[in-house]
């Protein structure tokens, strides 16, 4: 499940790092801007109980969250807006004919498909230390790439990782990253990293 780009088998260290990921709430704000979700019927895909679906409905929206990356039970043309969180819609999978079909069956005409995932190319991601996956994020959001070219448009959010103070921030990316981590903590200056997402959208059932 994946409200967060990343998963601690710590519950605690799991909690802590939601508070630290976009305190802003850039990325709420852009799905309400691409959607929109307010008094809509919203679908969200493969998400656990909190976070996300809470950023929703404070939004207006009416929220289904499943428990998979594929709404299989839910009826053709119920939804306004479905939203996939990282996990979904990976781009050049076997998958993705699958999961845009499903998108086309429960959409509404003029229905909105909004898939969020990491965009790459930050201070973040460079600490997940796999090129092969920072390029893979880059290409999806080249003109020549799969969402691009299967009628996405993307919008790129530029977040942060944010935390009271740079003693926080080397406790919670050590317990993270490990040594990686503890050596980004030793060069920061102020208490954040930068985060770019990357929200994929396109009209879908009739639009």
């Amino acid at each position: 499940m994946a409200d967060l780009p990343l998963r601690s088998a710590d519950p605690a260290l799991q909690s802590r790092l939601a508070h630290v990921i976009d305190r802003e709430g850039k990325i709420p704000a852009a799905l309400e801007s691409l959607g929109p979700v307010a008094d809509r019927e919203v679908v969200l895909l493969d998400a656990d109980a909190g976070l996300r679906a809470s950023q929703l409905r404070s939004l207006g929206a009416h929220v289904r969250r499943l428990k998979g990356p594929t709404p299989l039970r839910v009826a053709p043309a119920s939804a306004d807006v479905l939203v996939s969180f990282w996990s979904g819609f990976q781009g050049a999978t076997s998958d993705w004919d699958v999961q845009m079909a499903h998108a086309e069956r429960v959409l509404r005409p003029g229905g909105r498909l909004l898939v969020v995932h990491d965009y790459g190319q930050d201070e973040v991601t460079g600490l997940l230390g796999d090129e092969a996956r920072q390029r893979e994020l880059v290409a999806w959001s080249r003109r020549d790439g799969w969402f691009l070219r299967h009628g996405f448009k993307v919008r790129t959010l530029h977040c942060w990782w944010t935390w009271a103070s740079i003693d926080e921030a080397r406790e919670m990316l050590t317990a993270l990253f490990g040594d990686a981590g503890a050596a980004v903590a030793d060069g920061m200056r102020r208490p954040r990293l930068a985060y770019k997402v990357a929200v994929y959208h396109r009209g879908v059932g009739g639009s």
